[in-house]
């Protein structure tokens, strides 16, 4: 299963659904941060018991002021703290005094400032957790719930528009862009459920937040904008339970570049990570990842208005031949399913149309303008030929006609009556209350047929996306112990083997007779490669000498790679080479994990050679995995067909590299933390028939817990 995390969901209750409030630090005027939140919950109706404190006020915007938190003589849920910096630890011992269940702090100084601030911070988020005070912040905007009326935020959003409730959480890690957000959805017309923004999270994270909202019975969809994430176990706790209560998650994460994630670490104080890997978790979670604004809140709009399709399969209309075209290529980008129509259905449309397109996209031309029919006529029989998961109608400007406007309205309802599971679009020019009355029928709008078939195919790969299956257990504790550094290729390979990889067959040689004895020994043609710890790269140094098929041709190769290391290396140790049974025929992979800092162990699998190298062709899973993670590693590499067989080669053994890559992940949990990488490059992916496949080199290194290499 998921490594146990303990959310306390009572906490986050009484955080974001908060029975009672007091403003620490409150103002009578309400352009000042202390003022904003009280002017903000009364003024918008908040009807829970509500305090204001201040020691140097009687009463403060028409409230009594207490002098301390612990003048408050009555259960307080939820205390918002704008005080500087030096009063907040002073704030907390009162909170701790009052029983206050959390805090909002939005007061800066902290972690974002350096090693100083860093430390006042974790002294803040010790005591908190000692005294059971849920703390956002610090350093953030606060939380809105707009159909609670609850508005623990400075942000100046909402004076320019509140955003109506509705049924999309949003969280963001960044104060700035949560603004944005906000204003965002509030011109989209979204209406949300939650708007949080966590700041340092010194203690709840972005991931407390995802897991709050996978369980609220009020949110359907979540937004979550990442800069950074410190702790991946918890995040990949809090994805499982989106994916468990089957609540689509749109993601959009900064820090993909190596500039971006140095400048996103030095505003959150937190850890960036490999953005190939949080692509992985995203991937294994079924979280839809936004890499642009628009498609950030495309994506969160289409999933809380439209059905997520059951499969990729897709029905095109259009009244545009060059528009139909330029769909199905980008149909067929998105990984889209336009399978055409029966030749029966294809006969029909004929007799209606006898120059229409009619495979899929059906073009129906502009004789829908003669014959408004068609277009109804056109639509069911498509859905009824094929009954398709999505489906997208292209009509140009006629959302702006009045007769046509009527037409599509018809349209759209008889579809969704009839296909109430089937995810509907249609694109066109209309206005945006037009859109409005689609939406209301769960269509779909778009004005690009571009956009929405990206939106389409993005909502479509969460059928791909496993479901909630139980992951294999972490270990309780390393099971086997590592020593620091690189280990020998000999020693990598039996340990490995010992794991349950298939290796070459193998042994060590330390003299030349030795060398030429195991061309007999291990029957057939033979590698040999220098055997040293220090030398990770043995053909930078000529120490490999491939296709020894004799003793003399073994004997004297042993002497040449050793000689050529010696001379390369001086100081480092050799312990002879190891000889190995050339293996022929099948296709060069890479398999290897190692430990990140975020996520922890993360296997890899691609092709090797220049795939991995320079088409940088890989697949990556945080570990646990599955068998089926395992064959999905596999899967979807674009070079995949190589291994499936392309142009005639015979087809890998998909289950063996399966089986490799368990055991190489099996390996991995059972080293712990004592592991910093394993690698095997290559593993030989031998033919089905054959069966099977083999690693032929590896290296295992050691977590570098001192400076003495291992041998």
């Amino acid at each position: 299963m998921q490594p146990s995390i303990d959310f306390d969901f009572a906490g986050l209750d009484a955080l974001f659904s908060p029975r009672s409030i007091a403003v620490v630090g409150a103002t009578d005027s309400p352009q000042r941060i202390g003022g904003i939140p009280l002017d903000y919950l009364l003024r918008f109706g908040y009807t829970g018991r509500l305090h204001a404190v201040n020691p140097r006020a009687a009463t403060v915007q028409g409230l009594p002021a207490h002098a301390r938190l612990t003048d408050i003589r009555e259960p307080v849920d939820l205390a918002i703290v704008a005080v500087p910096q030096a009063h907040v630890a002073a704030v907390l011992e009162d909170a701790a005094a009052a029983r206050v269940r959390s805090m909002v702090l939005f007061s800066s100084g902290f972690a974002e400032t350096g090693a100083e601030g860093a430390a006042t911070q974790q002294a803040l988020q010790e005591r908190a957790r000692a005294a059971g005070i849920r703390l956002i912040g610090p350093n953030c905007l606060g939380f809105m719930r707009p159909g609670h009326q609850t508005y623990a935020t400075f942000s100046p959003a909402p004076n320019a528009g509140r955003v109506k409730p509705g049924r999309i959480g949003l969280i963001s890690q960044s104060g700035a862009f949560g603004a944005y957000a906000y204003s965002m959805a509030r011109e989209r017309g979204l209406g949300l459920s939650l708007w949080a923004t966590t700041g340092n999270e010194a203690d709840v994270q972005l991931a407390d937040g995802l897991a709050w909202l996978a369980r609220d019975p009020e949110t359907d969809v979540i937004m979550a904008y990442m800069e950074g994430c410190r702790d991946g176990e918890r995040l990949r706790a809090a994805l499982a339970l989106t994916r468990e209560h089957g609540k689509p998650v749109i993601m959009f994460k900064v820090g993909t570049s190596e500039l971006g994630a140095a400048a996103a670490a030095s505003h959150t104080a937190s850890l960036a990570g490999n953005d190939a890997v949080y692509d992985a978790v995203f991937r294994q979670y079924g979280v839809l990842r936004a890499h642009t604004i628009s498609d950030f809140f495309a994506l969160a709009a289409s999933a809380s208005i439209a059905p997520i399709p059951r499969n990729h399969s897709l029905g095109l209309l259009t009244v545009s031949g060059g528009v139909g075209a330029m769909m199905a290529d980008d149909a067929s980008a998105a990984s889209l399913d336009v399978q055409p129509l029966s030749e029966a259905a294809q006969r029909q449309l004929l007799e209606w149309v006898p120059f229409a397109a009619p495979r899929n996209p059906v073009d129906i031309t502009g004789q829908v303008t003669n014959d408004v029919t068609l277009l109804e006529r056109s639509a069911e029989l498509m859905m009824r030929d094929r009954n398709f998961a999505s489906w997208l109608g292209f009509f140009a400007a006629g959302g702006l006609s009045e007769a046509f406007w009527a037409v599509l309205r018809s349209l759209v309802e008889k579809l969704r009556a009839a296909h109430p599971d089937t995810l509907l679009a249609i694109c066109t020019l209309c206005s945006d209350a037009r859109r409005a009355e689609m939406e209301a029928l769960g269509c779909l709008v778009f004005s690009d047929p571009s956009a929405a078939i990206r939106c389409i195919g993005a909502l479509a790969s969460l059928a791909d996306a496993p479901r909630a299956a139980p992951l294999p257990p972490f270990p309780a504790q390393s099971a086997l112990q590592l020593p620091p550094g690189s280990l020998s290729e000999a020693r990598s390979m039996e340990l490995l083997a010992e794991a349950g990889m298939p290796v070459v067959p193998h042994q060590l040689v330390r003299t030349q007779q030795q060398a030429a004895q195991a061309v007999q020994a291990l029957g057939g043609t033979i590698a040999l490669k220098v055997a040293s710890a220090d030398i990770a790269h043995k053909s930078e140094v000529g120490g490999v000498a491939l296709n020894l098929r004799t003793a003399m041709d073994a004997g004297a190769a042993f002497e040449r790679i050793l000689a050529s290391a010696r001379q390369a290396r001086p100081t480092a140790q050799l312990d002879g080479a190891l000889a190995a049974r050339m293996v022929h025929g099948g296709v060069e992979c890479i398999a290897g994990v190692h430990r990140d800092p975020v996520f922890g162990p993360v296997l890899m699998f691609g092709l090797g050679g220049i795939h991995v190298e320079i088409l940088r062709d890989v697949s990556l899973r945080a570990l646990p995995i599955t068998r089926d993670d395992a064959l999905a590693m596999v899967q979807e590499l674009r070079t995949f067909p190589i291994l499936a067989g392309a142009r005639g080669k015979p087809p890998a053994d998909l289950q063996a590299l399966a089986d490799a890559l368990l055991a190489l992940a099996d390996f991995a949990q059972r080293c712990g933390d004592t592991l910093s990488s394993a690698e095997i490059n290559p593993l030989i992916a031998l033919p089905r028939e054959q069966g099977g496949c083999v690693a032929v080199d590896a290296l295992v290194i050691g977590a570098d817990h001192c400076t003495v290499p291992a041998r």
